[in-house]
């Protein structure tokens, strides 16, 4: 089991920063893929970005790249979101998730993750 809380939400104005973090417990954290999410109100749950076990892949959605950071320290099993220019279609509830090293899928997929955190809320005021 791995339990995931995530953190740094918060308002914002329009081309403000944000960083999210989110910290892991349970099993061990470098075991693991994580991914960043999202859900916007009437909207599904749609992938932001994820970052391999060991740092070295990142991937990121189209309407984030350039402007996000994925980033995580494995020794202090924490996951960390930098949002920068951020714009009021950013406002979400921001979930990180855990996705197991072993699986074969690829990274966007929110089945692929077997771990949620209970998200933190984004808000970007025009």
């Amino acid at each position: 089991q791995v339990h995931l809380v995530e953190s740094g939400g918060g308002l914002v104005q329009a081309g403000g920063s944000l960083r999210l973090s989110c910290a892991a417990s349970g099993r061990t954290f470098s075991r693991y893929d994580m991914g960043w999410f999202r859900q916007a109100p009437g909207k599904e749950r749609e992938f932001v970005t994820t970052i391999s076990w060991n740092g070295a892949i990142t991937v990121y959605a189209d309407s984030v790249k350039g402007r996000f950071t994925i980033s995580r320290d494995n020794a202090k099993s924490t996951v960390f979101l930098q949002m920068n220019s951020l714009k009021p279609e950013d406002t979400a509830v921001y979930y990180c998730a855990a996705r197991s090293i072993y699986s074969s899928g690829s990274y966007s997929p929110m089945k692929e993750y077997e771990y949620w955190g209970q998200g933190t809320q984004v808000t970007v005021s025009s």
